[in-house]
């Protein structure tokens, strides 16, 4: 029963991934991207398409508790609002935007044969394990900076239905996007061939995201196997260690699936677990989406050649949106596709923190470009 059940979550979870790996290339649909374009060009066009797949899955996400579909609502592996849910939101725009793509915008780009993506990529899994030897400290800070533990999302803070706050945002989302239609600024000019508008890709992650917590029992998530790949790794040099970080004892996930009723347990150690059943599956099919569409455009190639600056700074972004990852906890997919969709608390202040970080990344680009092309002093 537990295996069959775990074949099926691989075989879900690799099918998510290949959908959006693939949609994603075809649009370039980066979170890290959009953020960006907003602060450096004010060029807000993809940020409208997040907006519309937020809105989406918020009233899909709606029908579905309404209908029954989702006994595990909240979510699991969510946790109360805590400063640090904004500190990690912070960090996590900064090490975005220089990493030149978030989480799962680093992965399509690396299918895709971005080398600067793979090194943000190393970047990532080396954060991830940096923050198991901050763990202690920083879990302290969480605890302390705890607002309520007894409320998960908005709609539970107030005591009210989340349709009363689900309502009205739809109905006003909807008549935004209905005078933007008669502008047409949904449609983006573009004679590439195979390009996907954004809208369509907004569209389809939305639907995935709803797939996805139907059959998994949660939203797509994907940065605790990449705590857990750290884990792996050092374990190879470093047993020893690796089993005395509290961290990497962690239980997270504990639930019961409600499609299979198999028990589901995991967490960021170095185990082949349920979480890496569910989102190590992911990643390979983000990759490998995006590697298809790539081939079949004639588009994959690898190529080594940007300045060595270019490297390091994705690197470093790449550290950083690891260790805010951890810190948040979780990352941009789980939290704006995911919670803000249900108004979870810990994702609106992720949001909050996630803006003024992509500011700072932002300013720092233009500083690092500015100051590359002016070159050395003479």
């Amino acid at each position: 029963m537990i295996t069959g059940s775990l074949f099926l979550i691989h075989t879900c979870s690799l099918l998510l991934g290949l959908t959006a790996g693939f949609v994603m290339h075809r649009s370039d649909y980066c979170m890290a991207g959009m953020f960006r374009d907003a602060f450096l060009f004010k060029n807000t066009f993809m940020l409208r398409t997040l907006l519309l797949q937020i809105v989406i899955t918020m009233a899909i996400f709606e029908i579905a508790r309404l209908s029954g579909l989702l006994p595990l609502y909240p979510f699991p592996l969510l946790g109360f609002p805590s400063l640090a849910n904004l500190a990690g939101g912070f960090l996590f725009g900064l090490g975005m935007v220089l990493a030149g793509g978030c989480v799962v915008g680093t992965l399509y780009k690396m299918g895709g044969g971005s080398t600067i993506s793979l090194a943000a990529f190393l970047g990532l899994i080396a954060g991830s394990g940096l923050y198991a030897e901050m763990h202690p400290r920083w879990s302290a800070f969480m605890k302390a900076t705890t607002f309520s533990q007894n409320y998960l999302t908005l709609p539970q803070l107030a005591d009210l239905s989340p349709s009363l706050f689900v309502a009205p945002i739809v109905l006003a989302a909807a008549l935004l996007f209905g005078k933007g239609a008669k502008k047409d600024f949904w449609q983006r000019p573009s004679q590439v061939r195979g390009y996907l508008q954004p809208w369509k890709t907004a569209c389809t992650l939305a639907l995935a995201t709803l797939v996805s917590y139907l059959l998994l029992g949660m939203p797509l998530g994907i940065t605790t196997t990449y705590a857990k790949m750290a884990a792996m790794l050092e374990n190879l040099a470093a047993p020893g260690h690796v089993s005395r970080l509290p961290f990497y004892q962690i239980m997270s996930l504990d639930i019961v699936h409600p499609a299979s009723g198999a028990v589901l347990r995991g967490g960021p150690g170095p185990r082949f677990d349920s979480i890496w059943a569910i989102q190590f599956p992911v990643i390979a099919g983000i990759v490998l989406g995006s590697m298809i569409s790539a081939i079949l455009l004639r588009e994959f190639t690898m190529h080594a050649r940007a300045p060595v600056r270019q490297y390091v700074m994705a690197c470093c972004g790449g550290i950083i949106l690891g260790l805010a990852s951890r810190m948040s906890p979780a990352c941009n997919i789980w939290h704006l596709m995911g919670g803000l969709p249900i108004l979870a608390l810990q994702s609106l202040l992720f949001l909050l923190g996630l803006i003024p970080g992509s500011w700072a990344g932002s300013k720092i680009i233009t500083f690092v470009i500015l100051r590359q092309r002016s070159g050395p002093a003479g």
